[in-house]
Parts: C-alpha cells; sequence; structure tokens
C-alpha cells in the first residue's frame, strides 16, 4: 500500500501532542525549565485566555506567507487508534489518541498550507489557557517525545516508524520555547518534520512542517499571534 508520508507525519504529530493534555499520569518525565530567563507569572497577574475566536484572528493567512502558499482543505475526522510501540513513556500517557487530534485546551484554532504544489506543508495551531497548564501539558510531551529516540507509531494498520531529536530552544521570544526534529518513515519513504512551540504568556504557538517553512515563518507567526498582548 502506498503511504502518503508527508499526510500521516503531520497527523500523527498532532495525535502525539494531544497526550499529555488528557492524561492524567503524574508519574511519566517532569518538564525541565525552558533555558530562557524570566520571572513566573504571579497568580495576580495570570493574562486573561483568549477564546477561540480571537486566536482565529491571529493565524497566519495567505498574504502573511506570500505567493505559493494555498490552504490545505481540512481532513475527515480520524478515529484510527494509535498505537505506541519501543516508548513505554509514552504509551502510558494514552497511545490510542486519535491521529490527527489537537491539545485538549479549551480554546484553540489551526490552519494548515501547502507551499508550491508539492508536498511541503506547513501547520500553525494556537492555543490558550492558564499558563500553568499551558506550560505543564506541552513540556510534559516534548520531554517524552525527546526521551525516546527512536519508536514507531501504528495508526490504522500503517506502521511508520518515528526518530526523535531535541533542538535548541528558539530565541525568537515568549516566555518557554519547545523544538524537535522528527523522521517519519513508511516503508521506503521517509519525511523530517520540524515541530516548534512557544509559550507566550496564556497563549501556546505550535508551528510544524518542513524545516525550511518553518524556520521562514516562525518569527512572523509569533509576533502576529503576540500583537495584541
Amino acid at each position: 500500500m502506498r503511504v502518503r508520508v508527508a499526510t500521516t507525519a503531520l497527523g500523527i504529530t498532532a495525535a502525539l501532542l494531544a497526550l499529555p493534555a488528557c492524561s492524567t499520569d503524574t508519574t511519566g518525565p517532569k518538564h525541565q525549565p525552558s533555558s530562557r530567563t524570566g520571572k513566573p507569572t504571579e497568580a495576580a497577574q495570570e493574562p486573561a485566555a483568549l477564546s477561540s475566536a480571537a486566536l482565529e484572528s491571529l493565524l497566519l493567512d495567505e498574504s502573511d506567507l506570500g505567493s505559493g502558499y494555498l490552504p490545505k482543505p481540512e481532513r475527515p475526522a480520524q478515529h484510527d487508534d494509535v498505537i505506541v510501540i519501543g516508548c513505554p513513556a509514552l504509551s502510558e500517557l494514552g497511545g490510542d489518541a486519535a491521529t490527527g487530534g489537537t491539545l485538549a485546551f479549551p480554546h484553540k484554532a489551526e490552519v494548515d498550507f501547502t507551499y508550491g504544489g508539492s508536498s511541503s506543508e506547513i501547520s500553525e495551531k494556537l492555543y490558550s489557557d492558564s499558563t500553568k497548564k499551558l506550560s505543564d501539558g506541552v513540556g510534559r510531551i516534548f520531554d517524552v517525545m525527546s526521551g525516546c529516540s527512536a519508536y514507531q507509531v501504528v495508526s490504522g494498520g500503517t506502521p511508520v516508524d518515528v526518530t526523535s531529536q531535541k533542538l535548541p530552544a528558539p530565541t525568537v521570544g515568549g516566555d518557554e520555547q519547545w523544538s524537535l526534529l522528527l523522521t517519519f518513515t513508511a516503508g521506503e519513504r521517509s519525511t523530517v518534520v520540524k515541530q516548534t512551540a512557544i509559550r507566550d504568556g496564556s497563549l501556546l504557538l505550535v508551528i510544524s512542517g518542513s524545516l525550511a517553512l518553518v524556520d521562514r515563518h516562525l518569527d512572523k507567526a509569533l509576533a502576529k499571534a503576540t500583537a495584541t498582548s
């Protein structure tokens, strides 16, 4: 069976990132503080969460990206179980998350683009919640994924080998930053996906896609998402 690795990769990545937000496990690896310095947000200064409608207006659009980008049609909802093999910590967080799932925060918005008529894709997701929930949820899953350098994910009967590599946190801004390089291999085809998350107060930005596209648009995405903060 021919597998479209690029689509599978981004979908599985989203599914893996959905795990910590719905997990009740408290024994897994704890997220280490970001290398960025700064004082934790005090309770009295906790920024208000943004609504999904407000987040929608902060997403990148075609005018921000430039020529050659087309919105990707929304994928039909997937309900295939996801089985994780070779990474017990990830399995304990709930390996049956639905492929293509999103983080289980109350306020969210997302957009996906293809570039140049090729298989290159970029996905932007914005979330809003309390600073502690955002930090704990995303920090845990990035720790688990970077702690398992190689594992396999089976979604809908399709096995995909995954290798992960922790990257230096971006220095573009925000209060906390995480970044991973993920390689997805199905059969003889491989796709490399860069995934970067930045928390700025009560807002979380997650950018996924080809290395060049993520690096090209990360600054712009963060600037637009935090323009009103």
